[in-house]
C-alpha cells in the first residue's frame, strides 16, 4: 500500500503521467473530514468500499455458484 501526504488542492496522478488513467484531487479538508475529487473516464467504475461490498454481495446472491468448482454430472469418470 502506498501512503502519501497531500494538501488541499494537490493531486495524485494514476497511471502514465503522459496519458493518465485518472486523477485524484484533495478537494477540501475540514476538521477530520477530507473531500476527494476523482477524475476518471466514464467507463472506469469508481465506488466507495461499502457500495462495492453491497454490489459484490448482491452478485453472490444472484449467482451463488459463480467461482466455485463443482464435479461434473455423471460421476467420477464422466
Amino acid at each position: 500500500m502506498l501512503v502519501i501526504t497531500r494538501r488541499e488542492g494537490e493531486e495524485v496522478i494514476i497511471g502514465d503521467p503522459a496519458a493518465p488513467l485518472g486523477i485524484v484531487r484533495i478537494a477540501s479538508i475540514k476538521g477530520d473530514r477530507v473531500r476527494l475529487a476523482f477524475e476518471f473516464p466514464r467507463e472506469i467504475r469508481v465506488d466507495r468500499r461499502e457500495v462495492s461490498e453491497q454490489i459484490n454481495a448482491a452478485n453472490k446472491e444472484a449467482n451463488p455458484i459463480a467461482g466455485q468448482i463443482r464435479p461434473a454430472a455423471g460421476g467420477e469418470n464422466a
